[in-house]
């Protein structure tokens, strides 16, 4: 019994000690990623930035001032303001913050209905064909052309831009979901799981979506960045938010009669939009190296081969 209960003892403290060490390594691993460190401090920054915007400003977006039209950034106009006296830094946060809100509800959604087509088309034959021709007939269209035939249908505000973002970005999630889950369906585990007995929604819901969750969690980065971009276009070509909504896309197309003049009604919308971009890209690089051991590990092998 003594012996029993030293080896019981000492077998405790060890797997406690994996698990730390698993647990460490991931946070060394984590620090040492400098893109995903860098992209998480733009996107915090970005977030502080959108969440807090009435407190930043004592303007509204839609204020208008015919006294104070195209003056340059100033300590009152931070931005400067527009061809309506309106404070240009006040509209860009607010307009971050739409853009921060449709790019976040255009991924919750097509990743989520991305992710049950994926799984329904891998698991059903029949369903494969159909799911997947659809998929295809919706790739055949360039994404901002079909953006633009659905807000036409729909008509323009903010609930529309995601649907019609929404519906653009399901087939890519469901073919990234798809691949993955044929690869899980054939795995072992899952053989032993249907010869005793397990349910098709059983196997689908608790084994092979947890194993499409790392592609589709990259992904999702990607299509928050793309939502953004694809949502200030529209609003760009005024089949978006409609004005005079503080959208970063309505103040760059605000600003384009009067670029040479008053640069600032273009630079600085611009510059938000780039480096919201540029953050959530850098984080999606940063996050497929983390949850990808061996993408980095390819990549230093490439980069050890150059030199």
């Amino acid at each position: 019994m003594n012996a029993a209960s030293e080896k019981a003892a000492t077998a405790v403290p060890a797997k406690l000690s994996y698990r730390q060490e698993r647990r460490q390594l991931f946070v060394r691993r984590f620090k040492a990623n400098r893109l995903l460190m860098t992209g998480g401090f733009i996107l915090a920054v970005i977030a502080l930035l959108a969440a807090i915007a009435p407190l930043l400003t004592p303007y509204q977006p839609l204020q208008l001032d015919s006294i104070q039209r195209l003056k340059g950034p100033t300590l009152q106009h931070w931005f400067g303001t527009d061809n309506f006296g309106r404070d240009v830094f006040t509209r860009a946060v607010y307009g971050l913050r739409i853009s921060v809100l449709v790019g976040l509800a255009v991924t919750v959604i097509s990743s989520f209905l991305g992710m049950l087509i994926g799984l329904l088309a891998a698991s059903y034959s029949l369903l494969d064909h159909i799911l997947m021709r659809i998929c295809d007939g919706l790739f055949a269209f360039p994404s901002i052309l079909l953006a633009i035939a659905i807000m036409a249908a729909l008509g323009p505000n903010v609930g529309n831009v995601i649907i019609a973002l929404s519906v653009i970005f399901v087939p890519s999630v469901a073919r990234i979901v798809r691949s993955k889950a044929l690869v899980v369906r054939e795995l072992t585990y899952i053989e032993a799981l249907r010869s005793q007995g397990a349910s098709s929604w059983r196997i689908i819901w608790l084994h092979m979506a947890p194993n499409t969750m790392s592609p589709l969690i990259i992904q999702a980065t990607f299509i928050f960045a793309v939502s953004i971009l694809t949502e200030a276009a529209l609003s760009f070509l005024g089949a978006g938010i409609p004005a005079p909504a503080p959208s970063l896309g309505n103040m760059l197309y605000d600003g384009k009669a009067v670029i040479y003049n008053s640069w600032w009604m273009t630079v600085f919308p611009g510059l938000l939009l780039v480096l919201t971009v540029v953050g959530l890209n850098l984080f999606g690089d940063g996050l497929r190296d983390l949850l990808d051991p061996h993408a980095g590990s390819a990549k230093g092998g490439k980069r050890r081969a150059a030199k």
